[in-house]
């Protein structure tokens, strides 16, 4: 793996091999005022190796990803981050569990996005970044740790449940929906399922310290499925989130959310973009800004 700063004359070599798409990038670390940030930015042919002060981990042409973690992995920081787009590619089956004192290990019926694929690719099951360990023409296995059991809903699964799949996302490849890491925030439970036209409007309830990360017409990935927020009232302290999303007929179809019914428990992993804005801005607002903003909020979700 080499390190190319993108203020370094050996740019333009870069910016070639990005428009053949023979090289997968990660942008390493963003540093604006001080403040770290570790982010992905599309698409990457363009401005992007224009920026100062940003320094890029250029894959060969075979990794063909953006990096690599699942949740609680030791190792996710050597291996970098991928990159998922929130566009489903297909809803797996699975064919076996088997608990360990560590963790546990699933099997998982696939056709799309075991062709093809490689010992230790990433794959997204129900929008968490899992790593594979053994795969044949029609399955594939992955572990998760029991970091990775807590904090999502990978516990309550059982064997010929449903699973939205997504392979970690190319250089070369559409960003359909928006940036998604894998990683869950929370776990939200359906409260409310509306018919509106030919669409269902489906209401979710979550912690309400989360609101922070969501806005009127923002991103949020919900079992690994990119979605717009439709609405996102500001809670009054102590209270939980209420946010609602529209899915058509396609989506419903191509998903496991056509079984979703009132009480149903999906993983929730808000946009990384919010989280860094938010994390980057609160030590500078005091609670009045905080109002402000939280008024203005509910002001564009109302209209």
């Amino acid at each position: 793996m080499s390190l190319i700063s993108a203020t370094e004359p050996g740019v333009q070599g870069l910016k070639d091999r990005l428009r053949e798409g023979r090289t997968c990038v990660r942008l390493s670390v963003l540093n604006i005022r001080g403040a770290n940030l570790h982010m992905v930015f599309f698409p990457l042919r363009r401005a992007l190796v224009t920026l100062r002060h940003i320094r890029l981990y250029v894959k060969g042409p075979r990794d063909g990803q953006f990096g690599s973690c699942q949740q609680g992995d030791a190792n996710c920081s050597k291996r970098g981050i991928f990159v998922f787009s929130g566009i489903v590619e297909e809803v797996g089956q699975i064919k076996e569990i088997t608990q360990t004192s560590d963790g546990c290990r699933l099997t998982i019926a696939a056709k799309k996005v075991v062709n093809p694929v490689n010992l230790g690719d990433s794959i997204s099951v129900d929008g968490i970044c899992l790593t594979v360990v053994s795969f044949d023409s029609d399955s594939f296995s992955v572990e998760a740790v029991l970091e990775t059991m807590r904090r999502t809903k990978l516990g309550e699964k059982k064997v010929a449940d449903g699973v939205n799949l997504e392979r970690a996302v190319t250089l070369n490849d559409r960003l359909g929906g928006h940036l998604v890491t894998g990683h869950i925030d929370a776990i939200a439970a359906v409260s409310k399922i509306e018919e509106d036209g030919f669409s269902k409007l489906i209401t979710f309830e979550l912690p309400g310290q989360l609101a922070p990360y969501f806005v009127p017409k923002g991103s949020v990935a919900v079992d690994g499925v990119s979605l717009t927020v439709v609405d996102c009232p500001v809670p009054k302290e102590g209270e939980s989130l209420h946010f609602s999303v529209a899915l058509i007929p396609h989506t419903l179809d191509a998903t496991t959310f056509k079984s979703l019914k009132p009480g149903s428990k999906v993983n929730i992993e808000t946009d990384v973009i919010a989280r860094y804005v938010a994390r980057w801005l609160e030590p500078h607002l005091d609670e009045k800004l905080k109002k402000v903003a939280a008024k203005i909020s509910s002001g564009a979700s109302n209209g």
